[in-house]
């Protein structure tokens, strides 16, 4: 048992060092653009955008805590920020499962069960790449219109929507997990429709609060207009949901920018366009690593308290039903 515990424990060491490895590695071989990007905008600015992405990723987190709970393994709000903050450096290791299997593993320290925590991490991600979408659908009309592939992207809002139905979530969970040779979550409604409204409040919440992190930059840019929020808030929107469609590359490196390029021609030129994109990419890459901090100290300091607060987990797992 000791054993099994210490090969844990360096197990979840090698891969933090390793996810932060590749998270400064890209920060390093992109300094020279990223330090030409950050020289055009004031420090104001860049603070704001900062803050921006801090507090919109904190909403986020707790759409995520609500999926949890809605699942029956509510965690206090420290828990929660050790187990999503480090476990979503693992989206910078290349691959699409180390977000996953971080999560999974760091979800074991707090009664959670793995299966739980993969339905609850594809619930939450599902329910972003819906609200982006739809978000991008409202605010982009003008560039959506000059870029007519992006209509590709937006023809997923119904069948997400669709998919986001209890009742339709549960049975492709349980056939995924199934494919995985896993335990499934259980029959009947795996999260309750309130449980689902309120996930999608937050999580579209969370894509109004990223907003100011690209409207700062684009203003200290040269641009201005009434709809420069909208144009802001939609096209991070777009362009995040199109890189974490390509799942190959890591955290959407490269595609994200790229479409965030087209996303902002209505308001700015390519060149200036890009420069507010590598701000964002930088941005959002130190909030991760800010919060990644955050949440390892705030997990450790309140962690003998929150284990007192939480319930424990009865067997056989049940699901969630209205």
């Amino acid at each position: 048992m000791l054993s099994r515990l210490r090969s844990s424990r360096l197990l979840r060491v090698l891969l933090a060092l390793v996810a932060v490895g590749f998270l400064g590695y890209g920060l390093v071989r992109n300094r020279d653009e990223t330090a030409a990007a950050i020289s055009q905008l004031s420090w104001w600015s860049l603070g704001g955008s900062y803050l921006s992405v801090m507090a919109g990723i904190g909403v986020m987190v707790l759409a995520w805590r609500a999926v949890l709970a809605g699942m029956g393994s509510p965690l206090p709000l420290g828990s929660t920020a050790r187990v999503f903050f480090v476990g979503q450096l693992g989206k910078y290791v290349p691959g699409s499962v180390w977000a996953y299997a971080a999560m999974i593993e760091l979800g074991r320290d707090h009664d959670v069960p793995p299966r739980r925590m993969f339905g609850s991490v594809s619930f939450a991600l599902l329910v972003s790449l819906g609200c982006a979408l739809l978000v991008a659908a409202v605010t982009l009309r003008e560039t959506l219109t000059r870029a007519t592939q992006a209509w590709y992207l937006l023809a997923l809002v119904p069948v997400i929507a669709v998919c986001l139905h209890p009742a339709v979530l549960t049975f492709g969970l349980n056939l995924a997990l199934r494919v995985a040779r896993q335990e499934p979550l259980g029959q009947g409604r795996l999260l309750s429709g309130r449980a689902v409204l309120v996930a999608v409040a937050l999580t579209v919440t969370g894509w109004l609060v990223y907003g100011p992190h690209l409207l700062l930059p684009m203003a200290d840019l040269g641009a201005s207009g009434a709809s420069l929020y909208p144009v802001a808030v939609g096209a991070y929107a777009l362009a995040w949901a199109t890189g974490i469609v390509t799942v190959i590359v890591p955290a959407g490196i490269g595609v994200r920018e790229g479409a965030l390029v087209l996303a902002l021609a209505p308001v700015l030129d390519s060149p200036r366009a890009l420069v507010a994109a590598v701000v964002s990419r930088v941005m959002f890459t130190l909030a991760d690593l800010s919060w990644a901090g955050i949440g390892f100290l705030w997990g450790r300091l309140s962690g003998p308290a929150d284990r007192q607060r939480e319930e424990p987990e009865s067997e056989p797992e049940t699901s969630v039903s209205t």
